[in-house]
C-alpha cells in the first residue's frame, strides 16, 4: 500500500512538473492567463506557471503569409478583371494579437479583398495592367494601419496575377501585334534610311578624295611642266649668251658672216612651199622710200597747198612701183 501510494504521488508530481514548466522557442512569444484573466507575457526560454491555475498562450513571432484568394474585381472603365494577392505579416504584440482578433488569417483576407476592391475600382483597366506597385503599396499602407490594433505589422503586399476577360486579352495580343509590326517597320525604314545616308556618305567622301587626288596630280604635273619649261628656258637663255660671248669673243669676219648667212637661206629654202627672198639691200632701200614718203608727207601739212600735193606723191608712187619691180627680180635671179 505505502509502495502504490508513493507511486501515485512519484506520478502527480511528474504531472504537475510537467504541467508547470514550458519551453518557447527563440522565435516564440506566450501570454500567461491566471483562471482566464491576463497575467504577463513571458518570451522565450524557460517559464514556469501553476499548474491548473495558469494558461499559457504562444504567440509565432516569425514572418508569416497569407494567399488571398482570386476574387472579381470591376475596374472604372466597367472591365471586369480576376486578381489575386499575398500578404506578408509579422506579429509585434502578442497581446493584441491573442486578445484584439479572433481569427486573423480569415480577418486580414476579407479585409484585404476589399480594400483590394476599392483601389482597383478607382483604376481603369490599363491603368491597372502597368501600376502593379503602386496597388503593392496602397493595399500595404491600409492593411497595415487597420491591423496595427491587432498586433501585427504587414510586411508587404504582391499582387500575383491580374487577368481580364479572353476578349480583353485577344484584343490586347492583337494590339501589341499590331505596335510590334509598327516598330519593326519603323525599324526597317531607319536602318534603310541610315545605309542610304551611310552610302551617300560614302560616296560623297569617295568623290571628293578623287576630285583631290586628280586636283594634286594635275598639280604635280603643271609643276613638272613649270620646271621643264623654265629649265629649257634657262637652258637656251644660258646657250644664247654663250653663243653670244663666243661670238663677240671669236670676232667672226664678214665673210664668215657671208657664208653663215647663205647657209640659213639654204636651209630656209628648203621644201615645196613658195618663197619669197628680200636681201638686206632692198629692204634698206624699201627703208629709204618710206623717210622720203613721210617727208613729203609732212612738208604737205606744213605748206597746206593743194596743188603741190599731187606732184610729190606721183613721184613717191613711181618711186615705190620701181622698188617693187627690182624686188621681184632679184627672187628670180636667185631662182636661176
Amino acid at each position: 500500500m505505502d509502495i502504490l501510494t508513493g507511486l501515485i504521488i512519484i506520478i502527480i508530481v511528474f504531472v504537475l512538473a510537467f504541467k508547470a514548466v514550458k519551453i518557447l522557442r527563440p522565435y516564440e512569444k506566450a501570454v500567461v492567463e491566471r483562471f482566464g484573466k491576463y497575467q504577463r507575457t513571458v518570451t522565450s526560454g524557460l517559464v514556469f506557471i501553476i499548474p491548473f491555475i495558469e494558461q499559457i498562450r504562444k504567440v509565432d513571432l516569425r514572418e508569416q503569409v497569407v494567399d488571398v484568394p482570386p476574387q472579381e474585381v470591376i475596374t472604372k472603365d466597367n472591365t471586369v478583371v480576376v486578381v489575386d494577392c499575398v500578404i506578408f505579416y509579422e506579429v509585434t504584440d502578442p497581446f493584441n494579437a491573442v486578445y484584439n482578433v479572433v481569427n486573423f488569417y480569415q480577418a486580414i483576407t476579407k479585409l484585404a479583398q476589399t480594400n483590394l476592391r476599392n483601389i482597383i475600382g478607382d483604376l481603369e483597366l490599363d491603368q491597372t495592367l502597368t501600376s502593379r506597385e503602386m496597388i503593392n503599396a496602397q493595399l500595404r499602407e491600409v492593411l497595415d494601419e487597420a491591423t496595427d490594433k491587432w498586433g501585427t505589422r504587414v510586411v508587404r503586399v504582391e499582387i500575383q496575377k491580374i487577368e481580364p476577360p479572353k476578349d480583353i486579352v485577344d484584343a490586347m495580343s492583337r494590339q501589341m501585334k499590331a505596335e510590334r509590326m509598327k516598330r519593326a517597320n519603323i525599324l526597317d525604314a531607319e536602318g534603310y534610311r541610315q545605309s542610304e545616308i551611310t552610302k551617300a556618305e560614302g560616296d560623297k567622301q569617295a568623290a571628293i578624295l578623287d576630285a583631290e587626288g586628280k586636283a594634286e596630280a594635275i598639280k604635280k604635273v603643271a609643276d613638272a611642266n613649270k620646271y621643264q619649261e623654265i629649265a629649257i628656258a634657262e637652258g637656251k637663255a644660258k646657250a644664247t649668251i654663250d653663243v653670244y660671248n663666243a661670238i663677240h669673243k671669236g670676232d667672226p669676219t664678214n665673210d664668215l658672216l657671208a657664208i653663215k648667212y647663205l647657209e640659213a637661206l639654204e636651209k630656209i629654202a628648203d621644201g615645196n612651199s613658195t618663197k619669197i627672198f628680200l636681201p638686206t639691200e632692198v629692204s634698206g632701200i624699201l627703208g629709204s622710200i618710206g623717210g622720203i614718203a613721210e617727208l613729203f608727207n609732212e612738208e604737205s601739212l606744213n605748206k597746206k597747198e593743194v596743188e603741190t600735193i599731187s606732184s610729190p606723191d606721183k613721184q613717191v608712187g613711181r618711186i615705190m612701183e620701181k622698188a617693187i619691180e627690182e624686188s621681184e627680180e632679184v627672187p628670180r635671179n636667185n631662182e636661176n
